[in-house]
Order: structure tokens, then sequence, then C-alpha cells
């Protein structure tokens, strides 16, 4: 009882003092307003689901600008959270195991259209399937870890060589190239190529190669033992029951696909060599972040290691994660030059992806409709509203009485938080969008018409059924 009433009562908050790459000082930094609504953010949210702690880096024009640690990065005994405390990122590592094999194809030891049997042999069709494929899930190869808890297996220690015998010494769910799957499998294989052509253990070749030029200094791996204090526990709840320890892994088992543990200020480092193109050749990151093509033409969303998603014309680099007892959210959007890192020491509630996507939205513009209709909520807020962007029939609709009702409503909810899509139809020569309008304390839904030219015939905004 008492763990849960300090989760909800008094979030613990350590302030980065300085997340600089190379220099000793931030290069620049978040406005008061916006660090005080990050702050706000991260203590809703954990408030909300009982998540024991956060950490958050946020990268904006390139270079780091903030950072900071919330709640507790263990319960028993107590320790606060602090922004060099280190999480396991899970999944988030792929895109590291993907980089060091573009590394090896920089030095011209491998190609990625170089067949996977030449260097790890025994695999189905592996003088078929290519590199490119593992590490883009196109290849076909059975996910080892689709479920979302440690299965009584993997309580026991494994090798890599157990690993593919049970799930990529069988025969493939798909033809390689014809679909995506996600498969951690795939980055066991590219693991162990890179242990093969470098001649070292892939953790040692990560510090050597990526770590330690990006000042990368405090990433450690979880794969082999679980993280000790200071370091983030990892916690699970089963139902609304109490916040309990999370079972580990056994060893053997993240190797490749989610085997390393950080702060967010180090993957901070990573993204801003992301942003600025550093440490890998242009051509390298252009392969990484560029989605690849599945045998039919069509785009599979994800390029090597990464996601790759285009809305209104931005492109993010994204990954998430998840590992018994942590939830990872890293997102890059290179052409804006900023990032945002969330990692939770809790495999519930989904904590950060609700603050990643709260903090999304607070330090981006929103591009498309959904800017047309967040501008709107603001004037209705005041009680203004701009013909200029109204049909005829808007201009009509829109009457001061009208205008005056949005305005007393709407003005006490506060700024809005989020601005959810929910959905996209065509009728009568118009578009219609939805979208969930979340403010303080209330969600609000939104129906607005637009003619082809940009005009906005309709915005609606009501009450949201539970």
């Amino acid at each position: 009882m008492r763990r849960r009433t300090v989760l909800a009562g008094g979030v613990l908050v350590s302030s980065l003092v300085a997340l600089a790459l190379a220099s000793p000082a931030l290069a620049a930094s978040l406005s008061v307003d916006k660090a005080r609504q990050v702050d706000a953010i991260a203590a809703e949210v954990l408030a909300a689901t009982g998540a024991p702690s956060a950490s958050v880096a946020i990268v904006e024009d390139g270079e780091p600008v903030y950072g900071k640690a919330y709640g507790l990065a263990r319960l028993s005994p107590v320790v606060p959270a602090a922004t060099s405390t280190r999480y396991g990122i899970a999944s988030v590592s792929k895109q590291f195991t993907a980089a060091a094999i573009l590394l090896l194809a920089e030095d011209g030891k491998v190609s990625l259209d170089d067949p996977v049997g030449r260097y790890v042999q025994g695999l189905t069709d592996g003088d078929k399937i290519t590199l490119r494929q593992v590490l883009s899930h196109t290849a076909g190869y059975r996910d080892y870890w689709p479920q979302d808890f440690v299965f009584e297996a993997m309580r026991a220690p494994t090798t890599q060589q157990k690993i593919l015998d049970g799930w990529a010494r069988i025969p493939l769910d798909y033809p390689p190239g014809e679909q995506w799957r996600y498969s951690n499998t795939g980055f066991v294989i590219a693991g162990l190529v890179v242990e093969k052509v470098s001649g070292e253990p892939l953790f040692a070749f990560l510090k050597r190669r990526i770590f330690d030029p990006l000042g990368m200094t405090g990433v450690t791996e979880d794969d082999s033992k679980a993280l000790s204090p200071p370091d983030a526990g990892h916690y699970t709840r089963y139902g609304l029951g109490p916040v309990v320890l999370a079972d580990k892994e056994g060893p053997g088992w993240l190797f490749g696909a989610a085997e390393l543990a950080m702060s967010p200020s180090d993957l901070a480092r990573w993204n801003r060599a992301m942003i600025r193109r550093e440490l890998l050749k242009p051509a390298s990151w252009e392969a990484m972040t560029t989605s690849v093509d599945l045998s039919s033409g069509a785009p599979a969303g994800y390029g090597l290691g990464v996601s790759v998603k285009v809305r209104d014309g931005v492109t993010s680099i994204s990954h998430g994660g998840m590992l018994s007892g942590v939830l990872t959210s890293n997102t890059v959007w290179p052409g804006e030059r900023r990032a945002v890192t969330v990692v939770a020491n809790a495999d519930f509630g989904e904590p950060q992806t609700a603050i990643s996507q709260r903090i999304a939205f607070l330090l981006r513009p929103s591009t498309g409709p959904a800017a047309t209709a967040r501008t709107l909520v603001a004037q209705l807020q005041a009680g203004t509203i701009d013909p200029a962007l109204l049909t005829a029939n808007g201009k009509a609709w829109f009457t001061a009485a009208r205008l005056a009702d949005f305005k007393q409503s709407l003005a006490p909810l506060g700024p809005l938080r989020m601005l959810d899509g929910q959905g996209v139809q065509v009728r009568g020569g118009m578009t219609w969008h939805g979208f969930d309008a979340a403010f303080g304390a209330r969600t609000l839904s939104v129906s607005m018409r637009l003619t082809p030219d940009g005009k906005v015939e309709q915005f609606l905004i009501g009450p949201k059924a539970a």
C-alpha cells in the first residue's frame, strides 16, 4: 500500500545538469514554460499508470536540450531515478546491431545483399536470404519471442545456436521479401555476423565503433545479468495488483535484438548523430532510414533496425521496445532536427507512449488537417474564428452566440494536450476528419469536413462517449 501511495502522490524529479555530447554545457535549452509542461506530462502519466519511474531526453535543432528523470528507479530499498540511471532499452537495441553491419559494409567486409548463409551456416534458405532482409524483418524467419512475457524456457540460459536451431532452421513463415513480420530471430543472426566478421564480441564492437566515438560512456548490457542499483529495476503488475519486480529473461535471450541498457541521455547522443549524419557515412544512414520495399513493390514501413513513417510529408524514424518490466520509445524527426526519448521501468500502462506522444505534440507543429483542427480549437477557446479558413456555409454557421458558447465551455479546459486522428472519409465531395481532442480532464470529439480547396465547411466539437 505504501508503495502505491509514493508512486501516485509524490513523483520524484532529478534534473539533468548537462546532456551535452562533446561539450560540458548544453548548446541550447528548452524554454522554462515548455520544460514545466514536460515535467507536468511525466508526473501526470506516472500518477495515472502507477509506473515507478520515467526518464526523458529531448533533442532540438540537432542538439540535446532537456533531460529529466521522474519517480523511483527502485522501490525497495528506495532509489530515486536520476538522469544517469540506466534502463534496458529493449528492441531499440536493434538499430545498433544494424549500424554495426553498416560499419562492416563501409569497411568493405560485408555487403547488405550478401546471403546470411555465407556467415552463419545451416540456416533455412541461408543461400537466398540477405543481410538486408534479416535487418528489415522481411526474411521469413520465425520470431522466437512474440509473447509479452518471459515464457518458461526463457527463464533458463540459452545460446545463439539454440535460438537458431529452434526458430531459424525450420521452415520459413513466408518466402523471403514477400511480407514484413517482426522477428527478433533475424537480429540474433545479424549479431553473429558482426562477431564472425569483426572477430570480437558484439558488445565490444559496438563500444569501440559506436559508443566510445559518440561519448555514450554509460552504455552497458543487461543480457548476461539484470541491472543492479543504482540502475533501474524492471517492474510489472498483474491486473490492478501491486507493482512488483518483473521476471528476468535468462542469459543469452537478448543477444543482438534487445541486449543494451543505457540512459536516455546516452541515447540522445545517438539521435544527435542520426540527425547530423555523423559516425556512419551518408549512404549508410540513407540505407538505415529508408523503408525497404517488399517483392510486390510496396514499402514495408521499416528500414534497417528502425521504423520509417511519413505523415503529411514529414518523416519519422522510430522504434519502441519492451522487455519484462521496461518500455522504451525513441523517435527522431531528421528533417526537423528533433528527437524524443522516453524510458519507463514498467511493462504496463504504456507510460512511454503517453509521455512521448504528449511531448511531441507540445514541441512539434501539427501538419495537414490536424494543423487546421488544432488552430480552430485554439480560436474557439478564445471565442473567435478566422473567416478565411471557412467556406460560405461555415462562416454563416459560426454565429456570435455559438462562438460565445464555445468560448465559455472550452476555455476552462486549458490548453489542448493531444489531437488523435480517428478516421478519414470522403462524402459529398468533402473529406471528413475525426479527432479526439484531449484536454486536462476531458477528451472531446471533433468532426471536421473540408472542401477540396482545404476550406472548412464543418467544425464541430463536443462530448465524447466513454
